[in-house]
């Protein structure tokens, strides 16, 4: 469970904690799909901000576990993010059906280019569809598109122009990609839930609802765990 900061990586904690109450899931470094009883291991990592840092930091943990014999079975990017109204509301949860770089690529007379335009890489990762629907399901999520941005959008009019380039994108943040790069080295699937703190576009720190989406992350993660349960990482 990568989060970018420690902040929403308590959140996510507190979730867990609960459950682990419960005798329903284990946090810690155990065997990261399940233990002997057949409970969910969770372990979590504030992985950094941004795409860069993200993907070196989640690559090093995937690394690890698989030098250690004991590879993870999913990743999940979790977090806050911006959401894009009014399709993702404050205090909303997004759980993504793609994960998208938004502005990799190249600013042309003619408009924006994804790098895939240009030959190179990949801009998009999909988490399992099957994965995405319980995860909707189970925590009231809204699947769609959540963006990845290196610049987080202050204007209304960069605001615009994501939503004309992306017609399903919910939310954007600054992670997802960078985990799921990561992930897909690792042949690992990718999750991302991402709780919503604030509209894309311009900046008004007053009107940021912080303690709300960690909140909401936190009610959210606490009904995952039924769903990390019945979760078979071949099931793709």
């Amino acid at each position: 469970m990568a989060t970018a900061v420690p902040a929403e990586r308590d959140a996510v904690a507190e979730a867990f904690a609960a459950a682990a109450d419960e005798g329903r899931v284990l946090l810690g470094p155990v065997d990261p799909v399940s233990d002997a009883a057949g409970r969910p291991v969770v372990d979590l990592l504030a992985a950094g901000v941004g795409p860069a840092r993200a993907a070196a930091t989640t690559a090093s943990a995937l690394s690890a576990a698989a030098l250690d014999g004991a590879p993870y079975g999913l990743v999940v990017s979790a977090g806050i993010a911006g959401g894009f109204a009014p399709h993702a509301p404050v205090g909303s949860l997004v759980v993504a059906d793609e994960i998208t770089a938004a502005d990799l690529g190249a600013d042309t007379p003619d408009g924006f280019l994804p790098v895939t335009e240009l030959g190179f890489g990949a801009v998009t990762h999909r988490p399992p569809e099957a994965l995405v629907r319980e995860v909707a399901t189970a925590t009231g999520a809204r699947p769609g598109a959540v963006l990845t941005v290196s610049t987080v959008t202050g204007t209304a009019v960069r605001a615009a122009r994501l939503r004309e380039r992306h017609p399903t994108a919910l939310a954007e943040a600054m992670e997802g990609f960078g985990v799921a790069e990561a992930a897909a080295v690792h042949r690992t699937p990718v999750l991302e839930l991402r709780a919503i703190s604030n509209p894309v576009g311009p900046r008004d720190r007053a009107a940021w609802r912080i303690g709300d989406a960690l909140a909401a992350l936190t009610e959210g993660f606490g009904k995952l765990t039924p769903v990390l349960e019945s979760w078979n990482p071949h099931d793709r």
